[in-house]
């Protein structure tokens, strides 16, 4: 099932298992997972896109090998909060990819995940062939961590489990 709340997102978790974090580009898409206690992302790999079927075989089986249970689509809203192209590909994959997996999927604004991976990654000194290697799946992680982040206000403030 698709969440456009994140509250109602954490709700339909089932208890100590992984997220798997999503950001979806046109030509990769960057892989970030949590630990089964939702504390911490960690960039997994990016993914060369190819046709929507193999992406989702190969998502299918990250999900099955490391007991994900739940999905994070990073949502490339626009700087203004409003919704383009981008935003209708990213739901338009949701909808494909809900078909395919018996797991919540829900939805994080990505405004500005790229800038801070690359900065991120700039202040570690990684070159710019690495840098363009692993960017998509760090942006993945920051994306991942912010919802991780605002599962553990929620947990704090009584309204989750």
């Amino acid at each position: 099932m698709i969440y456009d709340d994140i509250t109602d997102f954490a709700a339909a978790l089932p208890p100590m298992q992984a997220l798997i974090g999503l950001d979806l580009g046109e030509k990769t898409i960057g892989v970030a997972v949590t630990d089964s206690f939702l504390s911490v992302a960690t960039p997994l790999e990016t993914v060369r896109r190819k046709k929507f079927g193999l992406d989702a075989a190969l998502l299918t089986q990250i999900i099955a090998d490391r007991r994900i249970g739940g999905v994070i689509l990073g949502l490339p809203r626009n700087m203004d909060g409003s919704e383009g192209p981008r935003c209708q590909s990213t739901r338009a994959f949701a909808r494909n990819f809900d078909k395919l997996v018996d797991l919540p999927i829900g939805f994080w604004d990505e405004r500005l995940s790229t800038v801070a991976a690359e900065k991120a990654l700039l202040e570690a000194d990684t070159s710019r062939k690495r840098r363009a290697e692993v960017i998509d799946h760090v942006a993945a992680s920051y994306i991942l961590q912010g919802v991780l982040d605002r599962l553990s206000v929620l947990r704090a403030k009584g309204g989750l489990a």
